[in-house]
């Protein structure tokens, strides 16, 4: 494995806030974790945890000191010595996942030692641990995602799509890892030989420098690297939240912290079509914005504190609703049980009605506009299509730098679906044009997209040689899954309450579950909710879609006390 600095790279930000980094515990904080804590005496060299580890105990050190780093191949990257008072720990703990550093005593050493459940019931209870030691997870997880130091590396090539797939996947939940790049990086061939693989493998995953997966699938990444492994398949949840966008993880939230027992299903990454915002201005609390996949980190990390558990790479594809408890089949054929479920499956970008779409998409035609996507684009020109807040936020993203961003929509106006913000921005943004009553006719390239035909209202063909397209044009819903078990509108969007059937809002199938009035978001089978973008009449916003899955909770709560 090629060496890298001993220190990793550290932002700005991050060094003038070490000391929330790594803060060093009061007496009385000390003593109040000793209460659910055993006393233990090691002698120096004894290892504590190591990369790979699951179930890491809670660590404070009372005398000695205990020494972080991250393993490197044969080498050992240094993070932080432990002192006394100082306490170990990441992300890593909360989501119940393999641990990413290595941990040794290097003094003769007197530690606190808490399993995980005595922690998070701690991290529950103690409100002033919590925020110290939740702050310091965060912050160290933003460490080591900045420093690449994580258990997996990546090999692939910007053109494609497999690749950004990916990066993706694994960016968007999180997880620390290295990218090597074929076409930048000269000492990529040697590395391919050293692990057995070609070329024509890539994208290539290594886990722990162990195991190496050539173009894994989103479930075979999520398998490797263990990000399940605390998800108890037979168990029977109070409540099965299926999709982890703003709704979802409002659910989940709200939800566990009033002590159900939550299990969250994903298909990709923790906020849906909302994750892939570059920043989202109009959202309460955050007056200077903040990207869609830092909402969705923070909302994940509420849920994990109160004991919610996510299930990536786990898609619903059925939803078995013949008798309770009902069961949620997921990609791969495990299925899951709970006593209710809350629909927030969201809704997806259309795709352009174009008969090559699906050789350039990943490699060309994007459906999120985030750092990654930015990367590929470097300095090009890039058409973004779409009237929406979604599309206006990646055309400022994109224009800070790319060359030109050229926003297609087939209407008079941006008015009717734009925030005014939004729309002032991309007036006044030199390299943004708008083109009205325009669309797309053309994709044209071999491997990736190479160039473009438009057509505008007078039927004006416009051939450019513009290599990359952002699709975010109109909602379709995610509801394939259902099998016929829910009554959904014309559009496919799930019905609820007062937009139910006569039958279905008098009780439905009474051989299910006696008959009751629907509430607000009850679908037409009992028990089973719906919130956010998937809810036909909802309002397509992300404080819409947190409000929806927050007030849910309560009509769950009603339902399972009916049982």
């Amino acid at each position: 494995m090629p060496a890298r600095s001993s220190a990793p790279p550290t932002s700005d930000v991050l060094l003038n806030r070490r000391a929330q980094m790594f803060p060093t515990l009061s007496d009385a904080q000390v003593a109040r974790v000793a209460r659910v804590a055993t006393t233990v005496e090691l002698p120096e060299g004894s290892l504590l945890f190591d990369e790979g580890d699951y179930g890491i105990p809670f660590f404070v050190v009372l005398e000695g000191a205990i020494t972080v780093v991250h393993p490197n191949g044969s080498e050992e990257e240094p993070i932080i010595v432990h002192g006394p008072h100082d306490f170990t720990g990441e992300m890593s703990m909360l989501a119940g996942r393999r641990g990413l550093v290595r941990g040794r005593v290097t003094k003769p050493s007197r530690l606190l030692r808490v399993e995980l459940p005595q922690f998070r019931n701690l991290m529950q209870t103690d409100s002033d641990l919590s925020e110290v030691l939740m702050r310091a997870f965060i912050l160290r997880r933003v460490g080591l995602l900045q420093g690449a130091m994580g258990d997996a590396i990546v090999i692939g090539s910007r053109l494609s799509a497999a690749t950004l797939r990916v990066q993706a996947f694994l960016t968007r939940n999180g997880h620390p890892h290295r990218y090597i790049d074929i076409d930048t990086e000269p000492d990529v061939p040697a590395l391919l030989d050293g692990f057995k693989v070609s070329v024509a493998d890539l994208p290539v995953l290594i886990c722990r420098g162990e195991k190496v997966l050539k173009n894994p699938s989103n479930a075979e990444v999520a398998e490797c690297l263990g990000f399940n492994q605390a998800i108890d398949p037979e168990a029977k949840h109070d409540v099965v939240i299926v999709g982890a966008g703003p709704a979802g993880l409002a659910a989940a939230v709200y939800a566990a912290s009033e002590g159900l027992d939550v299990l969250v299903l994903e298909a990709t990454a923790p906020g849906g079509q909302a994750g892939s915002s570059s920043k989202i201005e109009n959202y309460l609390g955050f007056p200077t914005g903040i990207s869609g996949q830092a909402l969705a980190q923070r909302a994940l990390t509420q849920a994990e504190k109160f004991g919610a558990k996510l299930a990536i790479a786990q898609g619903a594809v059925c939803l078995h609703c013949d008798r309770l408890p009902y069961r949620v089949e997921v990609e791969g054929g495990g299925s899951f049980s709970a006593r209710a479920i809350v629909i927030a499956t969201g809704a997806e970008y259309r795709r352009l009605e174009l008969p090559n779409l699906e050789r350039f998409e990943g490699a060309g035609v994007y459906y999120g506009a985030t750092f990654l996507e930015a990367q590929r684009c470097a300095a090009d020109e890039v058409i973004v299509v779409g009237g929406g807040n979604s599309a206006g936020q990646a055309a400022i993203f994109l224009a800070q730098t790319s060359r030109h961003v050229h926003v297609l929509i087939r209407g008079e106006s941006l008015a009717a679906s734009m925030s005014n913000y939004l729309i002032r921005r991309i007036e006044e943004s030199s390299n943004v044009t708008l083109h009205t009553r325009t669309e797309i006719v053309e994709l044209n390239g071999a491997e990736s997209l190479e160039s473009v035909v438009w057509r505008d209202a007078t039927g004006t063909r416009t051939a450019l040689p513009i290599q990359h397209v952002f699709s975010m044009t109109g909602a379709k819903p995610n509801t394939e899954w259902l099998q016929r078990c829910l009554e959904l509108d014309e559009k496919g969007f799930i019905l609820t309450g007062y937009n139910l059937s006569a039958e279905a809002r008098a009780g439905g199938d009474v051989s299910v579950v006696g008959v009751r009035p629907k509430a607000e978001y009850e679908t037409s089978l009992p028990r089973v909710f719906a919130v956010g973008d998937v809810r036909s009449g909802s309002t397509k916003r992300v404080a819409a879609g947190v409000g929806e899955g927050s007030a849910c909770i309560s009509l769950v709560h009603r339902a399972l006390a009916e049982a």
